[in-house]
C-alpha cells in the first residue's frame, strides 16, 4: 500500500510542557484517515510540524516517501494544505488566487489554465470564477482553499478544522467532497473534534493531551472498547487521561 505521509515517534514541547508524545501513525493513499481529538489535543501543534511551521529535535516525517527534513522540496512539493484561519486574498478573485498559487509552485501558464479549470469544475466554482472572494460565503471560501491546495496534484492534502464557522448544509458538502477526493486516490488527513464529520469507512486516529488513543476504522476502535457508538468510544478516550 503506498503511503501518502508517515510519522514515527514524533514529539514536540512547548517549554515543559509536552504537546506531542511519541506520536506514530501512517496515512495510506486513498484513504480519509480523520484526527479526532478535542481542543488542546495536539492537532494543531502535529500540522505545524509536518508542514515544517514547527521543527520537532525527534521523530521522522515522510511525506509520499521523501523525509520532510533531508528532502524538505520534494516532501512539501506532494503536500496539499488547507489551514485552520483562512489564507486566501479577499480582494482577487476565484481564478486569481488560483493562478497566483499555480505561480508559486512553477506551473506554465497552460498547466496552469488547466488545473485551475479543472479544480473549479471539481467544486463547482466555475459561476464564481471572476467573482472576488470577498463577496463568497464561508462554504465557498473553504472550497476554493481546498481546490488551491489541489492544484499541484499532491499526493496528501492535510485540513486543519477546516469546518469552523460553517453552517450545517455547508459542512456536509465540505465533507462530501473531501471523502470523494479520497476515493479519487489522494491521502486525507482531517483534523477535527467534531465527531459527525467522520464516516464509517474512514481510517480513525484519535489523539488526546498529545499521544495517541486508539488507531483504526471506525467499528475497530468502537470493538475494540466494547461500546455502542463513536460518540461512547471518544468519551471512555478522553476520559482516560483526565
Amino acid at each position: 500500500m503506498n503511503l501518502a505521509l508517515e510519522v514515527e515517534n514524533l514529539s514536540f514541547a512547548y517549554g515543559p510542557k509536552k504537546a506531542l508524545d511519541e506520536v506514530s501513525f501512517a496515512v495510506p493513499q486513498g484513504v480519509c484517515t480523520i484526527l479526532l481529538g478535542p481542543n488542546g489535543a495536539g492537532k494543531t501543534t502535529l500540522f505545524n510540524l509536518i508542514t515544517r511551521l514547527f521543527d520537532s529535535p525527534t521523530g521522522t516525517i515522510r511525506i509520499a516517501g521523501f523525509d520532510h527534513l533531508r528532502r524538505p522540496n520534494q516532501a512539501l512539493a506532494r503536500m496539499g494544505v488547507v489551514f485552520q484561519q483562512p489564507t486566501l486574498d479577499l480582494d482577487l478573485t476565484v481564478e486569481q488566487n488560483l493562478r497566483y498559487f499555480a505561480a508559486l509552485h512553477g506551473l506554465s501558464r497552460k498547466q496552469a489554465g488547466s488545473r485551475v479549470g479543472e479544480e473549479l469544475e471539481r467544486f463547482d466554482l466555475v459561476p464564481y470564477r471572476k467573482s472576488k472572494v470577498r463577496a463568497l460565503s464561508g462554504g465557498y471560501r473553504r472550497r476554493v482553499e481546498i481546490a488551491r491546495a489541489l492544484l499541484h496534484r499532491p499526493k496528501l492534502l492535510l485540513l486543519d478544522e477546516p469546518t469552523v464557522g460553517l453552517d450545517i448544509p455547508s459542512r456536509k458538502a465540505l465533507v462530501d467532497h473531501v471523502h470523494g477526493l479520497a476515493s479519487e486516490g489522494i491521502g486525507v488527513l482531517w483534523a477535527t473534534h467534531l465527531l459527525d464529520e467522520v464516516e464509517a469507512g474512514d481510517q480513525l486516529i484519535i489523539l488526546h493531551r498529545g499521544r495517541i488513543r486508539a488507531i483504526g476504522c471506525v467499528t475497530e476502535v468502537i470493538e475494540r472498547l466494547a461500546v455502542t457508538s463513536l460518540s461512547e468510544a471518544f468519551q471512555v478516550l478522553t476520559k482516560e487521561a483526565a
